[in-house]
């Protein structure tokens, strides 16, 4: 039989042990934030019925979803996280407590031109706050307080988190008279930072048909700047002119006036005109996060206010807000930059046993004591040499090695060597255990994601 030459398909990730270590790192800071904000975890089917998942999508989306049938079945990949949120309130309405605080941290598929830092299967991070009939205006002020806490854990200090709402938005578009073009024009707004203002006024006025003072007008609003409080100030001279603007302006004030109590710092965060969001569905606050040193990566963290998440399911009305973190696009630039810190353990086991007796019990009553005080031990007791075996340990990265021989186990001692050091203790197993442990929490020091400035100084 002819042996087929393995390959992963193009835009799937598949990690080696060490870099799915420090993913693995990542996923474990955000679900350990997000609990600390009261959300609950949540899984859903990476398959459902292709008429639930297209209910909101259509369009591009139907184009890329990776579609197919088993028997009668059409059945699709979920393509975010999002529309199986919708299905799973819709349908546990009654079993479920609101507001519904969820996290959810999974793969999801699309079928498009796989690229470097785009990929065709990726995890996302979402949560999301579910409201019953309403969900009180103070959840938006919430969510950057979570971007801030979940990318701060992470090692990010040159971080922005940048805020508009929509409803400003759409007010400012019919003090225009262009209440029917709005979503055009907010979707070509939305790429201004990647194709400029030339060609953002070039498509309003050539594509939309908006005449050029309503497009240059369009453009000195959504360009006022300075900080959050100065630009809700200019944003003040456009009062009385529409209840939705005004409407908007106070959602957007009252996040601004609470992020301090939030704990969120004023450098971290920005009120942006011009960030849009292209989904429809949103409906007031959005947001988007981009590192500053990074420009080129976009938004690493993104979402929004919308008024019915469930609409096509369920005749409830049940809004929300939330956000999205694309998180392995993020790990794989940040593998990229060169940001993810090398020195944090990456080993699968913190300690390498290597029994030096034929008689095993000593070894493996180690391995017991080690894991019930919270150390991962791993026993070798393969037939090699003990060359190969400290090198195994080497390769892996592994912290401590023990060796029990025949004199250890007379002595009722433990020789452990710290692998990084060289250096070799022969102590009782109950102070190997606290020597180890005081070395492993030393070790774990530091964060996931090394900024610039700190790479520049190590």
């Amino acid at each position: 039989m002819a042996v087929l030459k393995p390959r992963t398909l193009s835009g799937f990730m598949e990690l080696l042990p060490a870099p799915q270590q420090q993913m693995e790192r990542m996923m474990d800071i955000l679900r350990r934030t997000y609990a600390l904000y009261g959300f609950t975890p949540l899984d859903t089917p990476i398959i459902e019925s292709s008429e639930v998942l297209l209910a909101k999508g259509g369009g591009e989306t139907e184009k890329q979803i990776y579609r197919f049938t088993k028997g009668d079945a059409d059945l699709s990949l979920r393509f975010d996280l999002t529309v199986p949120l919708a299905k799973y309130v819709a349908l546990h309405y009654n079993e479920l407590s609101f507001p519904f605080r969820r996290f959810q941290i999974g793969k999801v598929y699309r079928g498009e031109r796989a690229q470097r830092g785009r990929f065709r299967e990726f995890y996302q991070a979402d949560i999301d706050v579910i409201g019953d009939g309403k969900l009180a205006p103070i959840n938006d002020a919430e969510i950057p307080a979570i971007i801030y806490k979940v990318f701060s854990t992470l090692g990010l200090k040159r971080f922005q988190i940048r805020v508009n709402n929509r409803k400003i938005l759409n007010g400012f578009y019919a003090m225009l008279g262009l209440t029917e073009q709005s979503g055009d024009i907010m979707r070509t707004v939305d790429k201004l930072d990647k194709i400029g203002v030339e060609k953002v006024r070039a498509i309003l006025v050539e594509d939309f048909a908006i005449p050029v003072e309503k497009a240059d007008e369009i453009l000195r609003f959504i360009s006022i700047s300075g900080t959050s409080k100065e630009i809700l100030q200019a944003l003040a001279d456009y009062r009385g002119r529409s209840n939705l603007f005004d409407e908007g302006l106070d959602e957007l004030g009252m996040v601004v006036n609470h992020l301090a109590a939030f704990g969120v710092p004023a450098e971290n965060f920005v009120v942006d005109l011009t960030i849009a969001r292209g989904l429809d569905y949103y409906t007031g606050t959005v947001y988007e996060t981009a590192l500053l040193d990074h420009p080129e990566i976009g938004s690493v963290c993104s979402g929004g206010r919308y008024d019915n998440l469930a609409a096509y399911y369920t005749d409830k009305q049940l809004p929300g807000v939330g956000i999205s973190i694309g998180l392995t696009r993020l790990f794989y630039v940040l593998g990229e930059q060169g940001m993810l810190n090398p020195d944090l353990p990456t080993a699968p086991a913190d300690v390498l046993i290597l029994p030096m007796t034929d008689d095993l019990s000593p070894a493996v009553s180690f391995a017991t004591l080690l894991r019930e005080n919270g150390v991962r031990a791993q026993l070798h007791c393969e037939e090699k040499k003990f060359k190969a075996k400290m090198s195994y340990a080497d390769k892996l990265r592994i912290p401590y090695v023990v060796f029990l021989g025949e004199d250890e186990i007379g002595a009722g001692v433990v020789a452990c060597k710290d692998m990084a050091t060289g250096e070799q203790t022969r102590l009782d197993p109950a102070a190997t255990v606290y020597r180890i442990k005081a070395g492993l929490a030393e070790k774990a020091k530091g964060s996931v994601i090394l900024e610039s400035a700190e790479k520049s100084e190590s």
